[in-house]
């Protein structure tokens, strides 16, 4: 009976994003996006697009660890668009957190931009699907 009462309830992504998200844009240095993170507490950034045409990259604190860090690369000689991953996949703002948990487990992705209408409303990670997603249908 339990379990019939969570399939019922369906939440959105929109409604579990986190919608203080910070952006960047490709060209700036490493010690710049360090800096943003830094200052906002963030682990995650999103890589603005160059033209409509371009697609969406993102920058993890995980990126500079293993590709600035370990490699002993200066942060304010390396720009966010050489260790970013890109394009991302977005997650539209109206999709059931179920199937955001089920792209994050297909693509090997932690954490996603959520797009309504084409523009970044938010950010979605594993943090937001659990404990504003999976405890909110456990209620």
């Amino acid at each position: 009976m339990e379990k019939a009462a969570m399939e019922k309830k369906v939440i959105q992504a929109r409604q579990v994003m986190h919608s203080n998200h910070l952006e960047i844009d490709g060209k700036a240095t490493v010690k710049e996006a360090i800096a943003l993170m830094r200052a906002h507490q963030s682990d995650v950034l999103i890589v603005q697009k160059r033209d409509e045409n371009d697609a969406l990259g993102i920058v993890l604190l995980s990126d500079v660890v293993k590709k600035v860090l370990a490699k002993d690369k200066a942060p304010e000689r390396v720009n966010v668009y050489e260790i970013m991953s890109k394009p991302v996949i977005p997650i539209e703002a109206d999709l059931d957190v179920r199937y955001v948990a089920r792209m994050f487990d297909r693509f090997g992705i932690s954490n996603a931009p959520v797009v309504d209408q084409g523009k970044v409303v938010g950010v979605v990670s594993y943090n937001e699907l659990i404990f504003n997603g999976l405890c909110e249908l456990l209620d």
